[in-house]
């Protein structure tokens, strides 16, 4: 059979395939599937390399269906591939199957959970920009979009940051099928616009109809001749294709077909072909991360020293010592102090610009080439990003975040820049870590530790000065805690966390003038948060008082209510309540009821009774 005959017949497979999986789960997307066919046909014959036997193998290309609820076509091509057999491809959807609704990385060669539209793009820069300028390696990046996702700003930013990149390496294909789940896309079939848009961004752009196998043959061998800018193929296509009871038509969005067999004889009924896949030349050497003696920084005990600069400087220190470690910022790294990492690590650091989606979704695809990546920004802006951290999560990553910046203790800048609601969202996220030091040898500690915690990470540093009270030989570990100050006698236990341990510590003072005697508890680990250390200064004393610069849900109050759930302890949160405004950081803490004096009021007025 010659290329252009098994194409079209290996296309058919593939919908004949994505119509009977989806009707036997009894859900799925067998017309968005179709649609796209063709193009998934010539890419798996001849341009995709990709060794499924080694999915890990770091010379193989890399596919992401940005466009993940076109799943069906996805294993579709993985059965054709020889990566899953029948009886496996037949569990679709079904409690326990690695082939789940939206493809995530249970089923290699999966880099990445997609089915969150906007997302596949963003991420496929980042393993665009490991390929190129990390890995140096010729593998090239694939990605399959729907024309409904290129609404989302998240695809924007992937085009602008891909251009300005020069990823040559990365090839983005999008199924312009029309229609939408409810309507027609703005764009509909006008490739010329869409190719209009993509050629201001600075890249190669190719219109081509989505069902023609030799002209998609010809615009994929296109793309892979072009240099020094990504190529994108707008593929004018139909939903659908190839059956007449759901070709181009509304409202079959997302539904399997009401007479499959019909459709399968209506495309030439079932085919048994399989496609001998493209293996990468494996003769380019793998890179070897290059590593030195690690030398965290350390700070004498009473210093004052920002957390964030001792996140900067204990960054620097770990790129030194590991090679595998990433930096990448929103374009404040000047206030993040990941710019220390980048005058000492420039061929690791990656400038993201004003593009938190972007940010994280390149971190992501770094991580999937085993790249350690810290990605830093203010922490109010990581909110932008937050569906691409809790995508993350379902991917399996192990990305590491730093958010500088955070709550009212920022001072004049006001609400706009004050985060106050990031501990919560981000121990919202499944296997998360949550961490806020309160000083500088806490925060290089916590910063060595995060490059080898699962899961994602969160740090939330802070924009001033703290005095330094954890030695440097003190350890501080993930899910530990540091007791401040206790005695025998204590009535009351003050825990804080990053900017209110230093007003706990003045509260007790100020106490202990009444004669009140309060323990302090530094929770620099809020998730997971020591449960032992909370429920021992529960038992012990009176009343447990909790001290946060952040909204009263989800924080730390929560987390160590959560601690004491099975106590009976009385628990009190001070939090901040009310909308702040512009002011100092003493005006502010005040004003929130988290200073010195309204934390040692408080504790006095509940003691009394």
């Amino acid at each position: 059979m010659i290329a252009t005959d098994f194409r079209r017949a290996l296309g058919q497979q593939l919908r004949v395939d994505s119509i009977r999986v989806s009707s036997e789960a009894g859900s799925g997307h067998p017309t968005s599937s179709m649609s796209a066919a063709d193009l998934m046909a010539v890419l798996l014959d001849g341009h995709l390399r990709l060794d499924y036997a080694h999915p890990a193998d770091p010379h193989n290309d890399h596919l992401v269906f940005s466009k993940g609820h076109a799943s069906p076509l996805y294993y579709s091509m993985l059965r054709a591939a020889g990566a899953i057999d029948e009886d496996e491809f037949r569990t679709y959807r079904k409690f326990g199957s690695r082939l789940e609704g939206h493809p995530t990385p249970r089923i290699p060669p999966t880099d990445v959970a997609t089915g969150s539209l906007g997302q596949g793009l963003p991420i496929g820069v980042g393993l665009a920009l490991a390929g190129k300028l990390l890995d140096r390696l010729p593998y090239r990046v694939w990605v399959l979009c729907g024309d409904s996702e290129m609404a989302e700003g998240s695809i924007w930013e992937a085009f602008e940051h891909a251009a300005h990149y020069g990823l040559d390496n990365l090839t983005v294909i999008v199924d312009v099928n029309r229609l939408g789940q409810t309507t027609e896309t703005m764009v509909a079939w006008d490739l010329d616009t869409y190719a209009a848009r993509a050629r201001a961004f600075g890249w190669h752009a190719i219109t081509v109809d989505g069902h023609d196998v030799d002209a998609i043959e010809a615009a994929y061998a296109d793309a892979e001749r072009t240099t020094g800018k990504p190529t994108v193929l707008f593929a004018k296509t139909k939903k659908g294709k190839g059956v007449a009871a759901v070709e181009d038509l509304p409202g079959k969005h997302g539904k399997p077909l009401e007479d499959p067999e019909e459709a399968i004889a209506e495309l030439g009924g079932r085919r048994n072909l399989t496609v001998s896949v493209a293996t990468p030349d494996t003769s380019p050497p793998v890179p070897q991360f290059p590593s030195g003696a690690l030398s965290m920084p350390s700070w004498d005990v009473g210093e004052e020293v920002a957390t964030r600069e001792a996140y900067g400087e204990a960054l620097t220190a770990l790129g030194s010592g590991r090679g595998d470690i990433v930096a990448l910022d929103g374009e404040v790294s000047n206030s993040t102090h990941s710019d220390l990492f980048a005058k000492a690590h420039p061929g690791r650091y990656f400038e993201m610009y004003i593009a938190e989606q972007q940010l994280v979704a390149a971190a992501v695809g770094m991580q999937a080439r085993g790249w350690t990546p810290f990605a830093s920004t203010f922490a109010a802006f990581l909110s932008r990003a937050y569906d691409f951290v809790r995508m993350a999560a379902i991917s399996r990553a192990d990305l590491c975040l730093s958010g500088s910046h955070a709550g009212v203790a920022i001072g004049a800048d006001g609400p706009s820049q004050m985060a106050l609601e990031d501990l919560a969202a981000l121990r919202a996220v499944h296997g998360s870590t949550v961490l806020y030091p309160s000083d500088a040898n806490q925060t290089a500690q916590l910063v060595a530790q995060m490059a080898d915690q699962p899961g994602i990470s969160y740090l939330r540093t802070l924009r001033g000065k703290t005095p330094v009270r954890t030695r440097p030989d003190e350890t501080v570990r993930i899910g530990g805690s540091r007791l401040v100050r206790s005695s025998d006698q204590d009535d009351v236990t003050l825990i804080g966390c990053g900017t209110t341990v230093d007003e706990a510590v003045h509260a007790a003072d100020l106490l202990a003038q009444d004669g009140i005697s309060a323990r302090v508890l530094d929770c620099y680990s809020i998730k997971p948060i020591d449960t032992a250390a909370v429920r021992e200064a529960g038992a012990e004393t009176r009343l447990v008082l909790t001290v946060e610069d952040h909204w009263p849900e989800g924080g730390l109050g929560d987390a160590v209510l959560d601690a004491l759930a099975s106590r009976s302890v009385p628990v009190h949160k001070l939090a901040v309540r009310e909308m702040p405004t512009s002011g100092t950081p003493a005006e502010l803490l005040r004003a929130a009821g988290i200073d010195a004096e309204s934390i040692a009021a408080t504790a006095k007025k509940l003691l009394a009774g």
